[in-house]
């Protein structure tokens, strides 16, 4: 039985009229009536009643039904893995990002998998002390961090989001009690230092001097995120965090400082310009098909940290 003629049975099986069969297909009736009497003449039994108004599957028609339904499913499943194949849109993409960020995605990576279902999407945990380093080594295929970005051989991609920034410091510290700071009380401060951040990256949320040119003293480096919490929660060190790590990062010993003049900090999709790809394309464009949807839900939610750009 050829494809076409088992995708004619099935939907008249369950549009149970032949003109709908024929309008939803786009054939013409006699095309459908053709169809069905050449697979009955094929199999040897009416699959269909045909002796009054209404059209009712025969119990050999039931049973015929039953079995081409599941095989008919796998064909096209199968025909869609193919195509997706030949397309580029199958295999696996790994989105490295950095603590609650990828909940900034969730719209997105719904319709990335919704579109391409024979893609595999993977995530890895990008350390902010070394916020390339799993897009350099190929670990990541796409990364989520904050801007600016200006690697030679890495391509930025579209904005998803803004953060205020807010300073991270031990429960003890000095800043802990006061309604806001300004980026001239940095100088002040010892500021934990990154293992592997391009100097302008740091510069971003961390500064080398306050606004009046006063250095920031630069404390011990650390490796991962947890590490930083510890450091700062012991009162060695304090660091300028996006404003996301006061709701998902509550932990004992620290308090979190708005930096009232701070500028604001912007998290894009970064990938290696060489290992650009059909799958890193596809997710960049439903970021961006989502982004304008989740502009107006974050503006309807007054007084949150985290807006989309």
């Amino acid at each position: 039985m050829e494809l076409r003629d088992i995708e004619i049975f099935l939907t008249l099986a369950e549009e149970l009229h032949f003109r709908r069969t024929a309008e939803r297909l786009h054939i013409t009736q006699a095309r459908v009536s053709q169809s069905i009497k050449k697979q009955e003449r094929r199999i040897g039994g009416l699959l269909f009643d045909r002796s009054t108004r209404v059209v009712r599957l025969t119990p050999l028609g039931e049973q015929l039904h039953r079995e081409l339904r599941a095989g008919y499913r796998q064909i096209m499943d199968g025909v869609e893995t193919v195509s997706a194949v030949a397309r580029g849109m199958a295999g696996v993409l790994t989105l490295g990002s950095m603590g609650p960020h990828p909940s900034v995605l969730v719209n997105a990576i719904e319709l990335f998998q919704a579109r391409h279902v024979s893609v595999e999407l993977n995530h890895r945990e990008i350390q902010p002390p070394a916020p390339l380093e799993l897009l350099r080594s190929g670990e990541v295929d796409v990364a989520l961090v904050w801007l600016p970005v200006r690697e030679p051989d890495l391509t930025v991609g579209p904005v998803t989001h803004t953060s205020s920034v807010m300073l991270m410091v031990d429960a003890g510290h000095r800043f802990a009690a006061r309604e806001s700071i300004c980026l001239e009380d940095l100088g002040e401060c010892v500021i934990v230092a990154g293992r592997s951040i391009p100097p302008y990256m740091e510069e971003a949320l961390n500064p080398f001097h306050t606004p009046t040119g006063r250095p920031i003293a630069r404390g011990p480096a650390v490796s991962t995120w947890h590490e930083l919490l510890n450091t700062v929660a012991a009162g060695r060190v304090v660091a300028a965090v996006a404003a996301e790590a006061e709701r998902f990062y509550p932990w004992p010993g620290l308090a979190f400082v708005p930096i009232r003049d701070a500028p604001t900090c912007r998290w894009a999709l970064v990938w290696r310009t060489a290992a650009e790809s059909p799958l890193i394309r596809a997710f960049s464009q439903a970021v961006v098909d989502t982004r304008d949807g989740a502009r107006q839900d974050v503006s309807a939610r007054a007084g949150s940290p985290t807006t989309v750009e």
